[in-house]
């Protein structure tokens, strides 16, 4: 393991661990010890790391508050108060959506599907821009406090920064901020398709957030909903099952497929 600090090679292995268990180093050049998690966002924190990341994908991917997750992590014998846990999401959220966006940069069909949904903030209705392809698959998602054509000119700049391509067709409502920005942004190469029917399928994409976004009765600040809305997107696609040439998977299929992930995104995230 190379030094975090002068990034030496030249490096010993002690016997001694921490008090979570984790191995320490004394790097020669430098002459300083290091151990498994110095350098990496987990540093200061005074539980493990599989602990911590747990708590935050529990948090994004099923129905759970604050004291939910904190009442199953006290039965696995962790003592943690929710307040801890709202600090991890606000500390670790962003990592797993950095993470996730990277995995699948430059990845997406010909194929754009665009909506937006409400979402209740501070008791206001704000808007929740989001693009799929095809396929399902997520392309981007953007909350933001108004619905104009500056903000789809905004989102439409991410989602080319994102996917690293232009489409070839691009299906949305008949808002007529659309329009101008896929002009702007896109070209006039780019077909845009306006009818209601085909834009359905961006619709029922929806259904999750929404789902995720009822029981917890809205949330308290822009910043907070925000972070919350594209994590929870960014963690659904990755674990959504793709059939490939599976036509009607098992649910032990669906299981195993589903561990697999999850067992990997947590081994990238502790690296």
């Amino acid at each position: 393991m190379s030094c975090p600090r002068c990034q030496s090679q030249s490096t010993l292995k002690r016997r001694t661990r921490t008090s979570l268990g984790y191995r320490i180093y004394y790097c020669r050049t430098c002459r300083r010890r290091f151990n498994e998690r110095t350098g990496t966002p987990f540093n200061d924190l005074q539980f493990p790391t599989d602990i911590v990341l747990m708590s935050v994908l529990w948090r994004l991917r099923y129905k759970l508050s604050f004291r939910d997750v904190a009442e199953l992590l006290w039965q696995r014998g962790f003592k943690i108060s929710h307040e801890t846990i709202r600090s991890w999401e606000y500390r670790f959220a962003p990592i797993v959506s950095q993470k996730l966006r990277s995995r699948r940069h430059g990845r997406s069909g010909h194929s754009w599907y665009l909506d937006e949904t409400y979402v209740k903030v501070n008791g206001h209705w704000r808007y929740l821009y989001r693009a799929i392809d095809r396929d399902g698959n997520l392309l981007d998602s953007m909350l933001s406090e108004h619905r104009d054509k500056h903000t789809a000119r905004r989102f439409l700049r991410r989602l080319l920064q994102t996917t690293d391509r232009k489409p070839l067709r691009l299906t949305t409502d008949k808002h007529p901020a659309y329009r101008k920005a896929i002009r702007w942004i896109v070209g006039r190469k780019a077909l845009h398709r306006t009818d209601q029917y085909l834009n359905n399928r961006t619709e029922q994409s929806h259904r999750p957030i929404k789902q995720r976004y009822y029981p917890m009765l809205g949330f308290k600040c822009f910043e907070s909903a925000s972070r919350f809305c594209t994590a929870f997107d960014e963690l659904r696609n990755y674990l959504k099952f793709e059939l490939g040439d599976i036509v009607a998977p098992t649910s032990p299929q669906r299981r195993d497929a589903f561990n697999r992930r999850w067992s990997t995104l947590m081994a990238e995230l502790s690296a």
